[in-house]
């Protein structure tokens, strides 16, 4: 189980406990960074779709996992919906 540092940095925004900040660390302690290649992929990807507010931290992440192919898990499904046809799988969480 893994994190972007872009998921991990709308978590600790909150609101969260201290604790509930340690355990999330206990769980992720290493977030996979954002590569050159997700961040060309995912503007590429916030272009096309007309430039949204508050979309380019979802091109971001779905990018990243992308790459990794890994799931998304997310309460946010709909704001994804558009990248499962490049192949993002999505679970709600």
């Amino acid at each position: 189980m893994t994190i972007s540092p872009i998921v991990w940095a709308e978590f600790l925004c909150g609101p969260l406990t201290p604790a509930q900040a340690t355990a999330a660390e206990a769980l992720f302690p290493a977030p996979i960074p954002l590569q050159a290649a997700d961040a060309r992929r995912a503007a590429e990807w916030f272009n096309l779709a007309g430039r949204r507010r508050g979309s380019l931290t979802d091109c971001m992440i779905a990018a990243t996992c992308l790459r990794l192919s890994a799931t998304l898990v997310t309460a946010n499904v709909n704001d994804f919906r558009p990248f499962e046809p490049e192949g993002l799988t999505i679970i709600a969480g």
